[in-house]
């Protein structure tokens, strides 16, 4: 397996969360998991970081688990970006996007030239260069939802996590970050695999999709496949009509009440 869920259950408090997860990630998709709030999609990309422990199974990487890793080495294959990120507001974004190159860090040593060239072509790539020096408390939602993501960017990893990436964001800012992901992905050939709530955002954006429902996979495939008024009402207890939006080639939800 190249990455994956291999049989991951999780328990908090003696309370299931999530029970024999099972899911396999190809190289160079953009993967989207979707699913009601609270059906453990965020503690599922917790497991990656360490943050949280599965009670049974394992997260797999190249055909080993992840805890066979040291977590530098870890951090330069796998990048994550939780849903809820602080840091100064006093440091500018140049200095946001160098915390990426930690993992290339040896002991009390300052950033070497390979750093300064990935920091700088991090900044182009995302399209930040023009403001590297803006303190973080000058930036909008959007532009500093760019900046955290420059500085995953800049870890050089092959697999890009990101939970719930478009929070808080006004819907203009929404499809601009979502646009940058799926342009980063394709252009750095990475591996990327985000927990969305939106389901029109998760069909426009996403190569593949799974659900997630009472701790459960409840189904899995291409966005045609899975949006559709049945799983819809299963899922999310709503009524649809779903048409097809021939410009984006995806399809698209308008949610209904039930009857």
């Amino acid at each position: 397996m190249y990455f994956g869920f291999q049989n991951i259950s999780i328990t908090y408090k003696k309370h299931p969360i999530l029970e024999n997860i099972n899911m396999e990630f190809a190289k160079g998709r953009l993967t989207t998991i979707i699913g009601p709030n609270g059906c453990g999609k965020s503690s599922l990309l917790k497991t990656v970081s360490r943050v949280v422990s599965p009670s049974a199974g394992a997260v797999i990487f190249q055909d080993k688990p992840i805890q066979e890793y040291a977590p530098k080495e870890l951090a330069k294959k796998i990048a994550y970006l939780p849903q809820i990120h602080t840091s100064p507001k006093d440091i500018t974004i140049w200095t946001l996007v160098s915390y990426g190159r930690y993992p290339y860090k040896k002991f009390a040593s300052g950033l070497v030239e390979q750093d300064y060239l990935a920091i700088e072509e991090t900044l182009l790539l995302t399209g930040l260069k023009s403001i590297e020096h803006r303190l973080l408390n000058s930036l909008s939602g959007g532009e500093l939802q760019r900046a955290w993501i420059a500085m995953t960017i800049c870890q050089q990893s092959e697999i890009l996590l990101l939970d719930e990436p478009i929070t808080y964001l006004d819907v203009g800012y929404q499809v601009e970050v979502l646009e940058l992901i799926r342009e980063l992905g394709k252009r750095l050939k990475i591996t990327v695999i985000m927990v969305l709530h939106d389901i029109n955002f998760t069909a426009r954006y996403s190569d593949f999709v799974y659900v997630l429902k009472d701790g459960r996979v409840y189904n899995y495939g291409t966005p045609d496949e899975i949006i559709d008024g049945k799983k819809m009402k299963e899922v999310f207890h709503i009524g649809s009509q779903i048409i097809f939006d021939e410009k984006n080639c995806c399809p698209v939800i308008i949610p209904e009440k039930l009857t």
